[in-house]
């Protein structure tokens, strides 16, 4: 009979350890370093080698949003180059291409999202401009990450 409790307490063990809290991304290779950056990056002044690569349907947020709190705790800005992405750390630095016309911009993860079915994640007014998805809303895109946030977000107010 000890031997059963013994096993079972064990078992508990390493059940409540699995639950235990954890950073949300948990991707292979190069983790946050150093300090978040700004919101306040623009396309072009960040370069360096992709550390992951993904594809998929971006889709973007504006005007509705535009001064409401993301979940960063940061004030979303629909000019900024921000994004939402839904396990990336904030302040990690993405390069998305748009797939269709490949031009790309640099943002910043400040926020949550997306929540609807099929995308991986929502852009800024501003960074949609940028990779010409305004007219049609979404673009299928490839995002780099290119450095790490460390879940950190300077407040812009």
């Amino acid at each position: 009979m000890k031997t059963v409790y013994l096993i079972g307490l064990v078992a508990l063990s390493f059940y409540m350890v699995g639950c235990s809290a954890t950073a949300r991304f948990t991707a292979t290779g190069p983790m946050p370093e150093g300090s978040a950056p700004s919101s306040s990056i623009t396309p072009g002044n960040f370069s360096g080698r992709s550390l992951l690569t993904v594809e998929g349907v971006a889709s973007y947020y504006s005007t509705g949003f535009n001064g409401k709190l993301t979940a960063s705790g940061q004030v979303f800005n629909k000019n900024a180059f921000t994004a939402a992405h839904k396990e990336f750390p904030f302040g990690t630095i993405l390069r998305v291409t748009n797939l269709s016309n490949n031009e790309s911009v640099e943002v910043v993860v400040n926020d949550r999202g997306p929540f609807e079915k099929g995308r991986i994640i929502d852009l800024s007014e501003a960074a949609a401009r940028a990779i010409g998805m305004i007219q049609s809303g979404t673009a299928t895109v490839r995002i780099q990450v290119l450095k790490w946030g460390n879940n950190q977000i300077e407040n812009d107010n």
